[in-house]
């Protein structure tokens, strides 16, 4: 197999994790035969010290020739002032929009050897195995915006077919799992809500009658997600919310710095990235937690080059090595040894052999 991934290795801690992925990308394909070509490209605050813009034209075009896209962190303190016209995040929204990855799916696992890094009893977490899918490309960050010296905006607007796209998405992953799915909502309050619910309902019950359909404000889910996570199957939910449920469901699994997550739309290329942020705190310290950028590429793996053996030998590869004892300092427990991120990334290919 031969492909084409672009890399963009962003800001922060993004540049080190990238490096970490890159190279389990070349253990994988060196093991299993595979050639793959690499392209560099700027975004967030590096494409805006060097160009002027958080997502230069180069960058799109180098995105859209890729059989993937590998996208490090953006953002930091330097282009960190909310009323500057041009900011990182603008470049990550802009770059999910001209992909058209609608779909973002961010998987929730519990490695039974880290449960003491998580804020929650061990009980809890026994048998979590949750796949949440945020819509990506609607809703508020995308609406219109508006902004006076008394008052400000933001349109929050869904159609029927966006709703639609994105539910059938995830009703065809319960069937693949445990055949459950929970859509969150705000129905009580917000009328884009009223409308998800009502596509929603409709969607499952004439294409998706086999599938259990729960619905939960997001209120509600938010403290579910503490309570009873391992009820869990598939989440659906809205751009907004999904970002902050995520979040929270992060904590389950002991760090930001353990999830994954691929961006999908109706094509098989995709957009990966580990569900971390730049933090700027760390950067360039050589600590930063590479997890969640390898476990992003064993679903680039899965999902846009069809390789399923090799992204389970990645995921693997992964949990032996944490299950031998290899920590970063963010899921660190009393008397284990603190890893670099080049000592993990070394550990996770060593248990590819």
């Amino acid at each position: 197999m031969e492909a084409v991934i672009t890399l963009l290795p962003g800001d922060g801690i993004g540049p080190d994790v990238t490096a970490s992925a890159r190279q389990v990308l070349d253990a994988v394909a060196k093991q299993y035969g595979h050639t793959l070509h690499y392209k560099e490209a700027l975004i967030g605050g590096a494409a805006i010290d060097a160009t002027g813009e958080p997502l230069p034209a180069v960058t799109v075009d180098a995105c859209k020739a890729a059989d993937a896209v590998l996208l490090g962190a953006v953002g930091g303190p330097k282009w960190s002032d909310p009323n500057d016209k041009v900011r990182p995040e603008q470049g990550l929204l802009k770059l999910r929009s001209v992909l058209g990855v609608y779909a973002n799916m961010r998987p929730v696992r519990i490695y039974p050897e880290l449960a003491g890094a998580s804020p929650l009893r061990a009980e809890i977490l026994d048998g979590v195995d949750m796949l949440v899918i945020r819509e990506l490309t609607g809703g508020i960050y995308f609406g219109a915006k508006t902004r006076t010296a008394t008052s400000a905006s933001d349109l929050c607007e869904y159609t029927v077919g966006e709703v639609e796209r994105i539910v059938r998405v995830a009703a065809r992953l319960a069937t693949e799992r445990r055949g459950r799915l929970c859509s969150v909502d705000k129905a009580n309050i917000l009328e884009t809500s009223r409308l998800w619910r009502d596509v929603t309902n409709r969607v499952m019950a004439d294409e998706f009658p086999e599938i259990e359909l729960e619905t939960l404000l997001v209120d509600a889910a938010a403290m579910h997600l503490l309570s009873r996570p391992s009820d869990f199957d598939v989440i659906v939910t809205e751009n907004m919310f999904g970002d902050i449920l995520t979040d929270e469901a992060s904590m389950l699994a002991g760090s930001l710095g353990m999830l994954p997550s691929a961006s999908l739309g109706d094509g098989s290329a995709g957009l990966y990235e580990p569900i971390h942020g730049s933090a700027p705190d760390i950067a360039g310290m050589g600590i930063a937690n590479p997890c969640g950028a390898i476990a992003s590429v064993a679903m680039m793996l899965r999902h846009s080059l069809g390789l399923e053996s090799e992204a389970l030998a990645v995921e693997q590869a992964m949990a032996a090595a944490i299950a031998a004892g290899a920590r970063t300092a963010d899921i660190v427990a009393e008397g284990d040894t603190r890893l670099s991120t080049d000592d993990m990334t070394a550990r996770i290919i060593a248990c590819l052999a």
